[in-house]
């Protein structure tokens, strides 16, 4: 009669907790969480803006292929005196490789015009065409700006996904965290109810006379200890919760959970297919498509095109303009070799110390980045190979907690028996369930490492896709 009021009791208190949960309890599920992550949070925005810098840089760049008109006016009249009066336009038009074609309108007139500035009367038109022969023909710093600026928008946009993936790891470590506080604090929730239940059950069988009274005293002091441990554990879960609000953002608001919201246990495949990552994918592969390499990647070849740059300063200047002259711009068979205007530059360094240095500079932060690239790729491979060894053991170290977990219940089932038979103690009911505790908690530990192991995996691989519903 005991043992059958023992366990009603412990199953009316765990049905009025669940339907009390169930009445008032909201949940917030992994996916759900990060989907408010990734879509709202400031840092995803600022994210966002590092690829617009690397955009807006290389609209700046190619600024520097835009065509162009210049108006030079110049004008000086003294008492009725015209000096001088002096009109030129230009119109020019700057190519790839170093050539830039000119298109030209001139009128001069004054009285102290300078003789070489004389043209006929209503104008002189001229189209030409200027480049550099030596250097400055296969690249300048016009190519070597727009190039690098190309390689400066992928690298931007590694960035940008660099830094979603850190803020989705991060997100991921706290939610991880709060679910394994609430677990925890609900793993004691659930033994202080049975030990409250255990308490008056013991209550009873000393009034009835079956039990010594000193069994209330040591089952009272398994209730206060519980009740202690809930209260840590508590305080825990309240501490994670609050750390996962530091992630939920709508509309540049920050938002608070409510105590009455509660994590969701996920599924070990669903989160390795919310954080977008296959375990069967080739290391090869994962790392041609990794942000950090791409970024490294792209900072190599932009140092590149600064070596030949400084490469191509070696060559001597040799600038050649050549126009064709006409006074009549719209007779096209007007513009001949007859009449032209030319002009050429040499210029050459004769000791190149200044150039020579610049290359050996160049070549020196070449090296440092392919350095440095050659050892983050080991570093990623290497931490790729540990974190999925990490993974397949803990799964193996979770099957065998979940054995000794269920172990652990039979055997406090099996003393509860014996105890309210008559032959157990109760000393022996607690230290089998203090170690049913201890199993539990390992095993929440476990899982949570197990989830945890998938975000260090999402984060090793650079990922920044997330596939929400």
């Amino acid at each position: 009669m005991n043992r059958i009021i023992f366990y009603l009791t412990i199953v009316i208190a765990l049905l009025t907790t669940t339907l009390n949960a169930q009445e008032t309890n909201q949940t917030l599920s992994f996916e759900e969480f990060l989907g408010f992550v990734k879509q709202h949070h400031p840092l995803t925005k600022q994210a966002n803006l590092v690829l617009k810098s690397g955009e807006a840089n290389l609209l700046r760049a190619r600024g520097g292929f835009d065509p162009t008109i210049e108006v030079d006016y110049d004008r000086k009249k003294f008492k009725n005196t015209e000096y001088f009066d002096q009109l030129n336009t230009t119109f020019k038009v700057p190519t790839w490789y170093g050539v830039e074609f000119k298109a030209n309108f001139e009128e001069n007139t004054g009285q102290f015009l300078d003789p070489s500035l004389t043209v006929p009367e209503g104008g002189l038109y001229s189209a030409g065409v200027s480049f550099s022969l030596a250097q400055g023909l296969l690249i300048n710093e016009r190519m070597a700006s727009l190039k690098k600026a190309k390689f400066f928008n992928q690298q931007s946009q590694a960035d940008r996904d660099l830094l979603i993936n850190n803020l989705l790891f991060e997100a991921s470590k706290a939610y991880f965290e709060w679910l394994e506080a609430f677990n925890t604090q609900k793993v004691y929730t659930n033994f202080l109810t049975n030990a409250t239940s255990r308490l008056n059950a013991v209550k009873r069988s000393v009034e009835e006379g079956d039990k010594a009274t000193i069994d209330i005293t040591e089952a009272s002091i398994t209730v206060q200890n519980r009740a202690l441990e809930l209260e840590a554990a508590s305080l825990t879960a309240r501490k994670a919760k609050l750390k996962v609000s530091n992630y939920l953002w709508v509309n540049d608001i920050p938002l608070l959970l409510e105590d009455e919201v509660l994590p969701i246990m996920p599924e070990l495949a669903l989160v390795e297919n919310i954080l977008t990552w296959n375990q069967n994918e080739d290391t090869e592969a994962l790392l041609n498509d990794h942000p950090k390499m791409i970024s490294m990647n792209a900072k190599i070849e932009g140092l590149e095109v600064d070596r030949k740059l400084k490469l191509n300063k070696l060559l001597p200047n040799v600038d050649l303009q050549y126009n064709f002259l006409s006074q009549e711009y719209d007779q096209l068979d007007s513009f001949n070799t007859e009449n032209y205007k030319a002009f050429l530059n040499i210029r050459f360094p004769l000791f190149l110390r200044k150039e020579r240095g610049e290359v050996q500079l160049a070549n020196y932060k070449l090296q440092d980045a392919q350095f440095e690239r050659n050892a983050t790729r080991l570093t990623i491979v290497n931490k790729i190979e540990a974190i999925k060894t990490e993974i397949s053991s803990l799964r193996i170290q979770n099957t065998m907690i979940n054995n000794i977990v269920i172990d652990y219940q039979t055997l406090v089932k099996a003393e509860e028996r014996k105890f309210f038979l008559g032959e157990g103690s109760l000393f022996l009911i607690i230290s089998r369930e203090q170690k049913l505790i201890d199993a539990q908690l390992k095993e929440i530990a476990l899982t949570t490492k197990q989830l945890q192991a998938a975000a260090d995996l999402f984060n090793t691989l650079g990922t920044s896709g997330l596939e929400v519903n």
